[in-house]
Formats: structure tokens, sequence, C-alpha cells
């Protein structure tokens, strides 16, 4: 009985609802067709009237126009018609309506501003009035606006009366529909719904797999059919579902995070995926008594984060936050990101020992000028290798710990920092598919030859079954440095190196950004924003160049300043206009070499101010310090231009970042040449860094550039942009992976070289 009165009590409210519902809808209906038939009727009144009314208007005669208004003021259902001019003053209006008129109305001011007519309800004296203004013209100008005022008590009476008869006609229907469900339940449902639970159970419970027969009866025939076929339907739907993603994900045209994590799900099949970096996604710090997670400054967090949040897996990487050991678990674990956990986050911990050989000495003050063709010396030392082997090792270590529990696990290792990695963990995991992404430029064998560790780094590498470059430039010196120092076989059609059983792929990947920012339809809109900033910074100017950089040697910051003091003696007109802000982010502050850099940088910006600065103004705004995404993207939605003049760059992501961040396609890139990037940003403004004369060129064309072309040129390039985005790297990345024979061997002759007994040996070590 109870069930009975529930079930009716719960078809009474669901009807009174959609009756209320329908009754609304249609309310909302009928008032509108009423408001466009009234405002229809004031549009076609007001067109007549503008003739007598606007040379009126224009001679000031508002005796006359006082007459106007009055003899039309008292027409069916017309409260009255008032007459502004330009200024938004009443010039005439209906004796009745002149005392509600004290203040101006803001319709006026829209109607007059916008140029178009305009329709709106307006509260006058407790009263709902309906307002329907007309722009006056005078030659072709906005002299003022008439308006007419209507009543609207037909339309409440119309409202009122359907709620009336609707509301009450549908509200008797669903009692009685109520009332005769109650009889159709109680006389032939009640016992049908009892045999048919039985039957169910009996379903449920059968362990033949045959399913009993249903019980007699139409009523529930549909019901019976369709649960002695349940499992076969749910194993049906998640097939098709299945196929549709597959499906879709091949007619995409761009990539998405879905489409990536659908890609990735169909690849791994259920495999774990891993990302080894040493710098990390999240870094916790203290704020006073707080915890807070940070996002590092950093392209590599920015390419790979999004694709952890789209497909899952474990980021493995060295925790350098002075609260990263509060907040993970007892297997260095912790889940991110913090707001919205998607990946799993492994910290490996170092001693600073560890740290300053391996990080700041071999990687940074080794390998990384060794690779940037950028006149700074490499510096190697015996001890500094002996710490990187040893912290490749412990990141080895910690990795081999997790995929204890993993079958064929899928890896990708980051940058320069992990040469040797890919070689240790196949040793070990000779069914781990490996792939090692080098982020930054491949010299040529000349160069690389420099390093006396050359065989050991590239023995590693080549132990990824997998190695990525931005560029096939960069591809082809690797292989070139291969042929040259190892003894191996090498396939130049198909980009691989064979040695020691083991089949090594070598690709282009060009990285890039998630995707470009909407595209907004309308002008420009930066001209605010901009001159926002300019305040801000106590500057006042017209033009706004931007650069956004770690403070490091290949970025060319000196080269940058040179042609921005160039460009203001060529065209002394650009002085007191044109600031280019410089978010200097500090690096490697450790090493001197960064340190010189960062003194060297700051002096050559107060030289160019000291020479060119006024009261009001100052051509170089240097702002040093780490700067969130949020920070940094207001300066480029407004910036007019931005300098990109690396001297040497794998790609650099902030050349991309600031095409994705101009959604109303201005602005100007002005790209060096020795980046990746300017292999795929053709629009860009194509400059040697090193000439100083063409920089200065090609700010000046920046800044004089035709608007539409500058227009084409940033849409084009935010097209490409939005095709080949981070996910579809990622997907380019994991797809060749996924393409790739493994052998059941692991490469040979691991063991002489890295021996993990180092990690004690050495001071700090452990």
């Amino acid at each position: 009985m109870r069930i009975t009165l529930r079930i009716i009590l719960s078809i009474f409210i669901v009807i009174s609802v959609i009756v209320v519902l329908f009754t609304v809808l249609q309310v909302q209906q009928e008032k509108e067709r009423m408001t466009i038939d009234l405002e229809r009727r004031a549009s076609v009144l007001g067109e007549s009237l503008k003739e007598n009314i606007e040379p009126l208007v224009a001679k000031g005669q508002a005796q006359r126009l006082q007459t106007i208004v009055e003899k039309f003021g008292n027409r069916e259902r017309l409260t009255g018609v008032a007459v502004y001019n330009a200024q938004d003053k009443l010039v005439a209006a209906t004796v009745r309506l002149a005392p509600h008129l004290k203040t101006p109305l803001p319709l006026v001011g829209r109607v007059m501003s916008a140029d178009q007519e305009e329709g709106t309800f307006f509260l006058m004296d407790g009263k709902e009035i309906y307002l329907y203004a007309l722009p006056l013209y005078r030659e072709e100008n906005v002299a003022g606006a008439l308006v007419l005022f209507y009543e609207t008590q037909h339309i409440k009476d119309r409202v009122a009366l359907i709620w009336e008869s609707n509301f009450i006609r549908l509200l008797v229907s669903a009692l009685f529909i109520s009332l005769t469900t109650l009889l159709v339940i109680r006389w032939s449902m009640v016992h049908p719904i009892a045999r048919m639970a039985e039957w169910m159970k009996s379903l449920r419970t059968d362990k033949e797999g045959t399913p009993l027969p249903p019980p007699p009866g139409k009523v529930f025939e549909p019901l019976a059919r369709e649960a002695t076929r349940m499992v076969k339907s749910i194993f049906e739907a998640r097939s098709a579902a299945e196929q549709e993603a597959r499906l879709r994900r091949k007619g995409e045209t761009f990539w998405t995070p879905a489409r990536l994590r659908e890609h990735v799900r169909n690849l791994l099949r259920g495999r774990p995926l891993f990302v080894i970096s040493n710098r990390e996604p999240y870094v916790h710090e203290k704020r006073g008594k707080k915890v807070e997670s940070v996002v590092p400054a950093s392209g590599l967090v920015t390419a790979l984060e999004p694709i952890l949040q789209a497909c899952g897996g474990t980021w493995v990487a060295h925790g350098s936050g002075d609260a990263d050991r509060e907040v993970v678990d007892e297997k260095d674990q912790v889940r991110v990101p913090p707001e919205d956990p998607q990946y799993i986050l492994k910290r490996v911990w170092l001693t600073k020992e560890e740290e300053e050989g391996y990080y700041y000495g071999f990687a940074n003050e080794g390998i990384w000028p060794l690779c940037h063709i950028a006149h700074t010396r490499p510096i190697f030392r015996a001890e500094d290798w002996n710490y990187y082997e040893a912290v490749n090792w412990k990141f080895a270590l910690a990795t081999l710990e997790e995929l204890e529990s993993s079958q064929d696990p899928w890896i990708l290792v980051q940058d320069y920092h992990f040469a040797l990695l890919p070689r240790m963990i196949k040793e070990k995991r000779p069914d781990a598919r490996v792939a090692l992404f080098w982020h930054i430029p491949w010299p040529n064998p000349e160069s690389f030859g420099i390093c006396p560790w050359q065989r050991e780094i590239l023995q590693g590498m080549l132990g990824a079954d997998l190695i990525g470059f931005h560029v096939q430039f960069h591809c082809n010196n690797f292989l070139e440095t291969v042929d040259r120092v190892l003894e191996s076989r090498i396939d130049w059609e198909n980009f691989t190196v064979g040695r020691e059983n083991h089949l090594t792929q070598v690709k282009p990947f060009p990285i890039s950004i998630a995707s470009p920012a909407p595209a907004s339809f309308a002008q420009p809109l930066n001209g605010g924003l901009k001159k926002t900033l300019l305040r801000e910074l106590g500057i006042q100017g017209e033009y706004l160049g931007v650069g956004v950089d770690r403070v490091d040697y290949t970025k060319g910051l000196r080269e940058r300043f040179l042609a921005i003091e160039r460009f203001l003696e060529k065209y002394p007109p650009y002085q007191g206009m044109f600031t280019f802000v410089e978010l200097g982010a500090p690096s490697r502050t450790h090493i001197k070499e960064y340190r010189d850099l960062m003194a060297q940088v700051e002096a050559e910006a107060e030289r160019i101010n000291w020479r060119f600065q006024t009261k009001e103004w100052k051509p170089i705004v240097f702002l040093k310090g780490h700067h969130s995404h949020k920070e940094i993207a207001p300066f480029y939605e407004a910036a007019d231009l931005c300098l990109v003049t690396s001297l040497h760059d794998g790609m650099n992501l902030v050349a991309k970042e600031f095409i994705g961040a101009k959604g109303d396609d201005s602005g100007v890139l002005i790209l060096s040449q020795f980046t990746g990037a300017s292999r795929e940003l053709k629009d860009a403004l194509i400059v040697n860094p090193y000439d100083t004369e063409q920089m200065a060129e090609a700010i000046r064309t920046a800044l004089e550039m035709d608007p539409e072309e500058r227009r084409a040129r940033m849409q084009r390039m935010r097209e490409g942009l939005k095709e080949r985005n981070i996910y579809r790297w990622a997907g380019d990345l994991i797809s060749s992976l996924s393409q790739i024979r493994l052998s059941s061997v692991p490469p040979l002759g691991i063991s002489a070289p890295y021996n993990s007994s180092k990690l004690n040996n050495l001071p700090g070590g452990g």
C-alpha cells in the first residue's frame, strides 16, 4: 500500500511540475509574441514619426516638436512620446510623461551610441512600461533619439488568463491521471510485478547460463525479453562505444585531451605509462605555516603535464621543494594536480653534493653548453661525471621499483639529464618500451667530440627503443655522431641504429603547447590592457614589445637589447613610444656564468635606459623574477610584438605561447633562425640574432606592418599551432613507440660501464 501511494504521489508531483513548466513556457512564448508585435507596431509608428521629427530636431524647433508628440501621445496603448537631442537632453515629451523624465534614460544613450533601434521594459511610477527608441539623424550623423512609451497591461492580462485556464485544466487532468493510475496498479499491475520479480530473481541466481521462461502476460513481455538478453546487450554496447571512439579519433582534425586519452588507452591496453624527468611538475613549498603547490617555470613541464593529465600514469622526478617530503606517502608518492588528482608523482631525493655534481656540474656546465652552439665553453670534471652516472642509477632504481608489479611498461625519459638511464632500465627490463626525448639541440660530431665521455653517453641513449629530437637536423647530427664514435649499423633510409642486438629509431617530434586561446572575432582589444600594463609600470607609451625567458646565455638577451638600442637610434620617432618588457626568470644561479650573465643583462638594460629614457618613459623594463603563466598572459595578449632571439634552441615554446595567447590575431613574432620553432612558424619575422641591423629593421617592420598582413600571418600560425599541438606531439611519440618491435634480449655490455655501488662511494651519496 505504501509503495502504491508513493507511486501515485510521485506521478502527481511529476505531472504537476510538468504542468507548471508547460505553463511557464507557454506564458513566455505568448509574452514574447506580444512583445514582438508591440515592437513591430512601435517601429512602424516610429519610422513614420521620424520623417517629421528629424528636421525639427536639427533646427532646434522645440515648440513644433511638442505639438507633434502631444498629437501622437494619445493613440491606443501609447502612453506617450519623447524626443532627445544628441546631448541626451529631453527636447519634447507628452505632458503626462514629462514629470517622470527628469533623469536621462539609459536606453537613449545606448541607442545613440550603437546607432540602432532598441526596445526594453521599464518601471515607471510603479507600472511596467515598454520603451522603444529610434536614433534620429542629421546628415547621416546621430542627432538625437525618439522614444515611444507603451502600456503593457494587456500583456499582463493575457498572461494571467493563460495561468488561470491552462493551469487549472491541466492540474485537473493530472489528478485524473493519478487516480486512473492508482486503479490500474491495484487491478492489473501488483500481482504481475510480484511474479516478474520472482522470475528475475531466479534468472539472476541461475548458474546454468540458460534463461528460464518468463511468466505469462503480454504486459511484461518486452521487459522479460530485454532481461534475458541483458549481458549480451551490455557487451555489445561497450563494444559499440569503443568502436565509435576509435572512428571519432581517426576522423578528428585536431588533437584534444579526449582524443589523446582514447588514443593512448587503445595503444597501452592497460599497460602503465611512466615519465622520467629532473624537473617535477609540482613543487611543494612552505609559505608561512601553510604548504602551497607551485608549478615551476619550465618548458618541459609546460609540454608534458597535459599528457599525464590526459592519460594518467606516473611521473618520476627530483623532489626539490622544501615541503616536498611532507606531502608524500611512504613510497615517496603524491597524487597531482592537488585540486583534481589525475596521476602519481614519484619523488627521488638527491643530496646537495649529488645535485651540485650531476645537475649544476655535468648536465648544465657540460652537456648544456656542449649542445648549444652559443660560444660558451663546456666544463667537464671527472667528479661531476661520477655524480651524473650515480644519479642516473638512482633514478633507474626508483623507476625499476615502480615497475616491479607492471608488465610491458612504457617509459618516456626526458632530456639530457638522463642520457644513461634508457640503457640502465633496459638491462633489467627488456620488456619495457623506452623512449628518450632530447629537448635541446644536438651538435655536429666535431662539437660533441669535446666530451670525454661521449661513448658512454651515446651507449646509454641507444638503450632506448626510440630517440626523439625537435627537428630532423638534430636527428641527422646525432646519427652522424654515432657513426663517427661507435661501431654500429645505421640505416639512413629508416633512421635506425642497430647495435648489440638492439635497434633504436631516431625521429623528429616538434614539441608544442596545449592549444591556442579561443579566437576572438572582435577587433583587437589589447589597447586598454596595454595602457593598463604600462601605467602599472609607471610608463607612458604607444607600443609594447615582450620577451619571456630564463636568463640563460643561449637566449640572446644581450643581442636583443642591442637591437632595441639600434632601432631607437635609427628611428628616433619611436623614442618615447616603444617600450620592451623582458620577463626574465633567474636560472641556475649556482653557476658563475649565469650569475655573471644576470649582472651583464641588467647592466646593459640600465645603460640603454640611461641613454634614452625620459621622465615618463624608458625603452626597456627588465622584470627579474619567476612569473606564473597567469602573470605572463596579459603581456602576451597586449604586446604588439614578441622577441625570441635565441642563439641556439631546441624548439622554444615561448614563441608558441605568444601565438597561442593572441586570440584577436594581433601582434608579430620576431623569431631567431636558430630555434626549432623557426622551421614551423614561417609567418614570423625570421632573423639572425647576431645581426643587430636586421633585428632593428624587424622591429620597425613589425610595428609598421599592414594590419591585414599582420592578422593573416598570425591566423596561419595559430591554425598550424592548433593542428600541431602538444596532444599531437604526444600521440605521434607514443604511436611511434608502439610500432617498434622489441627484442627479448637486453642490450649487451651494460654492467661494465655502470656500477650502482658508486651511489655509496661518492661524498654525500647513498
